[in-house]
């Protein structure tokens, strides 16, 4: 799941180091967070939040096995 966020996100900012993942994972399922520059931000929230939701929405798609996956955006 971490890959397919990746690949999301690279696209949005276009710059590989304007982003850092960290995942784990638990018995509650996968907690991940995104870690964003400031000035990427914007491109990854999105119009009242509809791009981030979206990335949310196809994170937990991704998830089909029944986990539960969380995404935490924070400014890097």
């Amino acid at each position: 799941m971490e890959e397919l966020l990746r690949i999301i996100v690279s696209a949005l900012v276009e710059d590989d180091e304007s982003f850092t993942i960290t995942g784990k994972e638990d018995a509650n399922g996968v907690s991940l967070q995104l870690c964003v520059r400031e000035d990427k931000m914007g491109r990854v929230i999105g119009r009242q939040g509809r791009v981030a939701r979206a990335i949310r929405t196809v994170v937990r798609s991704a998830a089909a096995d029944g986990r539960r996956v969380s995404l935490n955006i924070e400014n890097l």
